[in-house]
């Protein structure tokens, strides 16, 4: 059909011949077997709720890996979460070429009798947006939160079956998405982290210290509370001083 150079067949709007095709229709039939009440919980889930879920994970990693007892532990893992967010972004818009140059339309078009469930997607299809954003915020938490990252990579996988079940992404461009936003994260972690390391370590260092990062050392030239009455008070104070 016009527009569509993935190479992958499809078919008319009655059914499917292609993987590709018939994997959309046997995920999206459940929507269509489905009480319209969960189609609609569903669809909200799809659009919003897994990536409100993934920044819940995420600040729920950034909690954990502050407070680690090494300092330089703390500002590494910080750092590899801070990028986890701006993987997900720069992802994003590098998808902006590739839907230009495929020119896939979304399968709605093409297949008039699918069920969708969301309106106002008049954008191309290929890549998945919501599938590159949630695999690359994934795979950031996994690279620094293995257990927290599991959690995450199952928000995407469910936000990638989520935009099949509403009709508005072929299977491939869900695999798309999710190769996209790997690729992205994983290659340029090195350079993101080179950078973001020495940043995170800065602000480590000033008053912010104990928002960004809760780690022994961080606050360095913070002092406890002091006795200030008396020669006791003196000597610990000059003892605070030397340290």
């Amino acid at each position: 059909m016009a527009g569509v150079t993935t190479g992958i067949p499809l078919a008319e709007a009655g059914g499917g011949s292609g993987p590709d095709v018939s994997l959309l229709y046997d995920i999206n039939g459940l929507s269509k077997a489905a009480p319209p009440w969960v189609d609609s919980v569903m669809g909200f889930i799809g659009e919003y709720g897994i990536m409100a879920g993934l920044a819940i994970v995420g600040l729920l990693s950034w909690w954990v890996a502050r407070r680690q007892a090494a300092r330089e532990d703390a500002v590494t893992a910080v750092a590899g979460l801070a990028w986890a967010p701006l993987a997900a972004a720069l992802a994003v818009i590098v998808n902006i070429p590739i839907r230009g140059f495929v020119e896939r339309p979304r399968p709605f078009v093409d297949h008039k009798d699918l069920e969708v469930l969301v309106s106002g997607k008049t954008d191309f299809s290929f890549v998945s947006d919501h599938s590159t954003m949630a695999m690359a915020l994934a795979v950031g938490i996994f690279l620094v939160h293995r257990k927290l990252g599991l959690g995450a990579l199952a928000l995407a996988f469910a936000e990638g079956f989520l935009r099949i079940y509403m009709g508005v992404h072929y299977p491939t461009d869900v695999i798309g998405g999710f190769a996209l936003g790997t690729a992205i994260t994983l290659l340029l972690a090195p350079v993101a982290m080179a950078l973001l390391t020495p940043l995170v370590s800065a602000i480590a260092g000033s008053r912010t210290a104990g928002v960004l990062v809760h780690a022994p050392g961080a606050g360095a030239g913070r002092a406890e509370p002091v006795e200030m009455s008396g020669s006791r008070g003196r000597g610990r104070r000059e003892r605070d001083l030397a340290a």
